[in-house]
């Protein structure tokens, strides 16, 4: 099992996380923008950085009071 190193300097194995993207859409989407392929490395990329986003959000709604994760949560 093969793991790589994030952003943030922890490690996480790309393999426990289940993908949070629809990788053909992302493969499709990335063709069409550049007429590039797509790794399996850049979809586990996308996904951590979603899953990073989503513990932000979370954090922010907790923080703000609400049980509900809402755009500005990840945005702001």
């Amino acid at each position: 099992m093969e793991t790589q190193q994030g952003q943030t300097g922890t490690q996480t194995d790309a393999a426990t996380t289940e993908t949070l993207v629809v990788v053909s859409k992302v493969k499709k989407a990335i063709r069409e923008k550049s007429g590039l392929n797509t790794s399996q490395c850049c979809i586990d990329a996308l996904t951590r950085r979603i899953m990073e986003e989503i513990t932000k959000g979370c954090d922010n709604a907790k923080n703000a009071g609400r049980k509900t994760v809402m755009g500005r949560d990840i945005l702001g």
